[in-house]
């Protein structure tokens, strides 16, 4: 009962201002938007896009303003929620505007052969084909979102003083990749093997489609053991948001590995080693059901760590303009 009149208890040193995650939002916003505006006769869904903005905006203001009429830990967490679930909305349309660019699947895809002499994404989940290796993968696959509200929630109630700041962390560095995604058009092995044609790839031949994804959105059937639970999760996830983009450098690795970070950041040792298993699973997952390269996965892996403690250490400044005794501690 203590736990729930404290949630919902008005805040005395309530922030006043947009939240740091909050203007990672309106930074991404407004240069996608610039992008939009200079690239409008080329866009695909130009108004849908802008729309979809100014509604972000408007939601944002609206809870804002809420919090402000009554300041609490609830409604700072409903703010950091909606924009965290938000983020799935912002990953199809990296597709709306790196489909106007060249393809660069030819050049990973080799990339990939040169170092491993094969390409893993094709061949691993065919040799390993068993249902418990299947359901493993994909079931480390499907715990991606689970994976990140779990972080948010052990934060809100555990080390609530540095919520905050860890939203701002996964947040900015969601965008970030996203980023890098407008502009990195590569859509992984599950598009890329289904372009070209399975033969192709096996015989170490790799083309350049050029734009074939601005008309084609056509990928593999996803491998692994098809009757089962976690496998029928991930492929009713791909059917309904999975689009050709995204894949270079693999965010479910980086944004996990950022996860898991904030964790051992905070000494929540038991759920880090909770979650360990999750999150190799996830990792491993990338490549088996044909999502990513493994060069996709590495390059996830090394650019989180130095990512991590950027934006935490740029959420710390932040909190040094308001700090609080509890935070003093944490600093």
């Amino acid at each position: 009962m203590n736990t729930l009149l404290k949630i919902f208890q008005r805040e005395k040193n309530a922030p006043k201002g947009l939240m740091p995650f909050e203007w990672a939002v309106v930074g991404y916003l407004v240069l996608t938007l610039l992008f939009i505006l200079f690239t409008y006769t080329k866009v695909v869904n130009p108004e849908s896009m802008l729309w979809g903005r100014f509604r972000i905006l408007a939601t944002m203001a609206a809870l804002w303003g809420v919090y402000r009429l009554f300041p609490c830990r609830a409604l700072m967490m409903v703010r950091i929620t909606v924009q965290m679930s938000l983020l799935a909305w912002w990953y199809p349309d990296t597709f709306e505007l790196n489909r106007m660019l060249p393809n660069m699947d030819h050049l990973f895809a080799q990339w990939e052969q040169t170092l491993f002499g094969c390409q893993p994404a094709l061949i691993w989940a065919s040799n390993c084909s068993s249902v418990i290796v299947s359901e493993l993968m994909h079931m480390g696959y499907a715990a991606y979102y689970p994976m990140i509200v779990v972080v948010m929630f052990a934060f809100f109630f555990r080390h609530n003083e540095l919520l905050g700041r860890a939203a701002f962390v996964v947040t900015a560095a969601f965008f970030i990749y996203y980023l890098i995604f407008d502009f990195l058009p590569v859509a992984g092995p599950t598009y890329y093997y289904k372009a070209v044609g399975i033969d192709q790839i096996a015989q170490g031949c790799f083309p350049a489609i050029g734009d074939y994804f601005n008309t084609h959105q056509e990928c593999l059937p996803t491998p692994g053991h098809s009757h089962g639970i976690f496998y029928q999760m991930v492929q009713d996830a791909k059917d309904v948001g999975e689009r050709p983009t995204a894949a270079f450098p693999s965010s479910h690795v980086s944004i996990s590995t950022i996860c898991m970070l904030l964790l051992w950041r905070v000494h929540s040792r038991r759920l880090f080693w909770c979650l360990l298993p999750i999150y190799i699973f996830l990792c491993l997952a990338t490549v088996y059901i044909q999502a990513h390269y493994v060069i996709d996965a590495l390059a996830g892996f090394l650019t989180a760590i130095p990512l991590f403690f950027l934006l935490w250490t740029l959420g710390g400044l932040w909190e040094l303009r308001r700090p609080t005794k509890a935070n003093r501690k944490k600093l």
